[in-house]
């Protein structure tokens, strides 16, 4: 059963900056209404048709946006009080055309493939520090997600 949206999961249009010298690319403020404390900001590097995945976060907020190439991100509800439980939704991600944020709550399970050579950049600003205990990553095989990762 796939639904079309993610009860918590939002997808926010960020500001683009266009200058000859290189853009100036939002990515967050505190004034945000998806900023809920900082822990902390990195980026990922993902090489070409790689897949990262699948990731399940029990406290951890991600807010995540790829400035540099493009991604295509899959998400599912796997938090059995919610109401989109089961739901299931891709989303590419990427500059210039799809420049935005996704924020996505705790207990949703994802993971994302780069669509671009050589590679894509992926920032991520989460409301607690990394802990190991706090996470979860499933394989790709897990059949935790309905999805297969052949386009």
């Amino acid at each position: 059963m796939n639904g079309t949206e993610i009860k918590g999961v939002m997808i926010v249009k960020l500001n683009q900056i266009v200058d000859s010298k290189g853009s100036v690319l939002h990515m967050i403020k505190s004034s945000s209404p998806e900023f809920k404390n900082f822990g902390e900001c990195y980026i990922s590097e993902i090489n070409f048709n790689t897949i990262k995945g699948w990731k399940l976060h029990s406290k951890q907020t991600q807010n995540i946006s790829v400035p540099s190439g493009k991604i295509k991100m899959v998400l599912y509800d796997y938090r059995k009080e919610s109401p989109s439980f089961k739901n299931l939704i891709e989303i590419n991600l990427g500059r210039p055309d799809n420049y935005n944020r996704i924020t996505i709550p705790p207990g949703v399970i994802y993971g994302f493939k780069c669509l671009t050579s050589p590679n894509a950049l992926i920032v991520n600003c989460t409301d607690i520090e990394h802990d190991p205990k706090e996470s979860i990553t499933f394989s790709l095989e897990d059949c935790k997600v309905p999805f297969l990762w052949n386009s």
